[in-house]
């Protein structure tokens, strides 16, 4: 959530970042912002002093009463009686005026950093670096989705049988592949300094609104109605919950978390060649990391967790790139985020594997977390998270990438995780 002060002070910059994001309605809702902000702040004014004087009146009927002037004492009285209504006044509209900033603050996304690149779409994403050889493979080479009936190790029927499309069984040699996937990216970030959580994978409304999922994420997340619970769409959530309403001693800074869990998300409207076989799912497996610094740190920090997410993808032995996405394609709390994809190589494109975001801070406001800083004053602290890595995609281009004439030889580094070199 954006930060009142800054639209007040900073209004012509904070409409151009606005537009850069191509919010629709960015000079009405921030103008929005501005007369709640300035009306809150007339009546708080006007609600200070008018108990300021009840308790000055106050003062003067207890003097009054003691030396006996009762008549004059009563006239105190009558004008406290309508100080009190008033300042109640004043409280039932002052509620009402920052419930309704409120509503216009959850609206607003946050401000992209300077160096984000203009743009509308995917297709004005900057590319940052490539890395790594195109393999060639043979003239009778499959697609991942044929390949995982070859080898019988997905297998999406029995998934729609038992749950609907986009719910994949894993077994035999697949099952055992995603597990030494999620044991390799964990035990790979906690060698990096990540600290290993297990959040739970249900969280309430605030957890939502905490981290940005709600409002602008509702009608992707699946929501359990009766207990008004969401299923996450990432550990982000969870994990940077955990810190909600913390002010966090400097000592404990920056806080470095990892956590793997299955993720949700709905995915409502999505079809066709490019959400084939395990290209766009509902329910996934994620490893996450997640960073908790000071502002002045966070990006530096979000530069090394990049690295940490390339260090993963080296190892596998898969061709990628890094992207630096354009204001129209960012996400809605992001100030900054980098996209990692790797090359499928049956498929013939990049496929998204990560993204490292930087929130400044704009979770940090939602959650109200803080830190005490030099001289003993408190302040937001910045929020950055990272997939390293999120499965399936990673699945598909082993499987792709690495298929032979006798099976699908997996890269050196997960052999000891698998307990196989190869599939098939």
């Amino acid at each position: 959530m954006l930060q009142v002060s800054v639209l007040r002070e900073h209004t012509a910059e904070a409409l151009v970042a606005l537009a850069k994001k191509h919010y629709k309605t960015a000079e009405a809702d921030v103008q929005a912002v501005l007369d709640l902000d300035q009306r809150r702040r007339q009546l708080q004014t006007e609600h200070d002093s008018a108990q300021a004087e009840a308790n000055e009146l106050a003062r003067q009927i207890g003097g009054l009463m003691k030396a006996g002037n009762k008549a004059e004492a009563e006239e105190l009285k009558a004008r406290t009686a309508t100080l009190k209504q008033q300042t109640k006044q004043h409280a039932d509209e002052l509620a009402q005026v920052e419930q309704g900033l409120q509503q216009v603050l959850w609206k607003l996304p946050n401000l992209p950093h300077s160096s984000v690149p203009e743009g509308r779409s995917a297709q004005d994403n900057e590319v940052v670096r490539e890395v790594g050889n195109k393999p060639a493979l043979l003239a009778d080479a499959l697609p991942h989705w044929e390949l995982i009936k070859k080898y019988d190790i997905i297998d999406f029927e029995l998934g729609v049988k038992i749950t609907g499309a986009g719910f994949p069984v894993y077994k035999n040699q697949g099952a055992r592949l995603q597990r030494a996937l999620i044991n390799f990216f964990l035990d790979e970030a906690r060698t990096a300094g990540y600290t290993e959580m297990q959040p739970p994978i249900l969280v309430n409304e605030a957890s939502g609104y905490g981290t940005g999922q709600l409002p602008d994420k509702e009608g992707q997340m699946y929501h359990d109605a009766q207990d008004n619970l969401y299923l996450i769409p990432t550990s982000e959530v969870p994990i940077t919950n955990l810190y909600r309403d913390e002010i966090i001693p400097t000592e404990k800074l920056p806080i470095r978390n990892t956590a793997y869990t299955p993720c949700f998300r709905r995915e409502a409207g999505s079809w066709g060649a490019d959400v084939r076989g395990l290209n766009r799912l509902h329910q996934f497996d994620k490893v996450e990391i997640v960073q908790i610094t000071e502002p002045e740190h966070s990006y530096a920090t979000l530069e090394q967790m990049v690295g940490h997410i390339e260090s993963l993808l080296q190892k596998l032995q898969l061709p990628y790139r890094v992207l630096r996405l354009c204001g129209g394609d960012m996400g809605f709390t992001s100030a900054l985020t980098y996209d990692l994809e790797v090359w499928s190589a049956a498929q013939q494109r990049w496929l998204e594997v990560s993204s490292a975001s930087n929130f400044e801070t704009y979770q940090a406001n939602r959650l109200k977390l803080r830190y005490r800083a030099e001289g003993g004053k408190t302040q937001l602290l910045h929020t950055l998270n990272g997939s390293a890595l999120a499965l399936p995609r990673i699945v598909a281009a082993l499987l792709e990438n690495n298929q032979t004439a006798d099976g699908i030889a997996l890269p050196e580094v997960l052999h000891s995780y698998c307990g196989f070199s190869k599939i098939g």
